[in-house]
């Protein structure tokens, strides 16, 4: 079954990022995945949560906000702000952000601090989720290593990567990292987040009004985590090009990122 942009059934869409788009965060990337894109900011602040201090919690915390943007979306999307009540999808996803990043974090090795990630959605084709745990990791991770850099820590608090990825099956065909119009068509959906160890951190997978069997989930489960290999490999490649300093021509890189189709 050809897919709408050509792939074949295991392959990523393209992958592209963008790091500190976002001056006054710690760290921050602009990830896309194809026509996704996500801006994650990781922001560190030197006290941690009240209830932290009440029930004496030695070590720092971790958060995370998750909002689409009212022009991600093909029809326009209320703010939250506008509704008066916050979206049941948004708290879902970012509490699911939040449950990633704190499973390959020690918070202990932090200290007294908060990181705040802040996952904004510039544009949606699928797999928003996913976007923004892979991109929040490298944002993390460089937020740690720019802590690091300062004196401010002694250890590295991030203790592996961790990413996430779509699968699903569509008119009986195992598919990796569905864009929009796929997932919205398909049968079974399923969103992966592993680590780069190989450990699972959670499974999200459900039928479409529909069931799914071992076979299928096996499927989903291979291709998930041929994924995650290769999305790992690129958070590590982002990181360290952070070593360097930024460059006119990583603008330029900016301008034209928006200008893709």
């Amino acid at each position: 079954m050809p897919r709408p942009d050509g792939r074949t059934y295991d392959q990523l869409r393209p992958i592209d990022y963008i790091l500190d788009v976002a001056p006054h965060a710690t760290a921050s990337v602009l990830i896309a995945f194809g026509d996704t894109r996500v801006i994650c900011a990781a922001t560190i602040q030197d006290e941690v949560p009240r209830w932290m201090k009440m029930q004496n919690v030695q070590g720092g915390w971790l958060t995370a906000e998750y909002s689409m943007l009212p022009y991600s979306t093909l029809d326009r999307k209320d703010r939250d702000s506008s509704k008066g009540r916050p979206d049941g999808r948004s708290i879902e996803i970012q509490r699911l952000i939040g449950r990633s990043l704190r499973a390959v974090v020690d918070l202990k090795k932090l200290g007294q601090r908060t990181l705040c990630i802040d996952c904004d959605v510039l544009q949606a084709d699928g797999g928003t989720r996913t976007a923004s745990i892979t991109g929040a990791c490298i944002a993390a991770s460089i937020a740690f290593n720019r802590l690091l850099e300062k004196g401010k820590i002694t250890q590295q608090p991030m203790t592996k990567k961790v990413a996430a990825i779509s699968a699903g099956v569509l008119k009986g065909e195992t598919l990796l990292d569905l864009c929009y119009v796929e997932d919205r068509d398909a049968d079974v959906d399923c969103n992966l987040v592993l680590t780069d160890k190989g450990d699972f951190v959670e499974i999200q997978g459900s039928g479409e009004e529909a069931t799914f069997s071992q076979a299928e989930l096996d499927a989903m489960l291979t291709v998930g985590r041929k994924g995650i290999a290769e999305l790992c490999a690129i958070q590590q490649q982002a990181i360290e090009s952070a070593m360097r300093p930024a460059e006119p021509k990583d603008l330029q890189k900016l301008a034209a990122f928006f200008g893709k189709k």
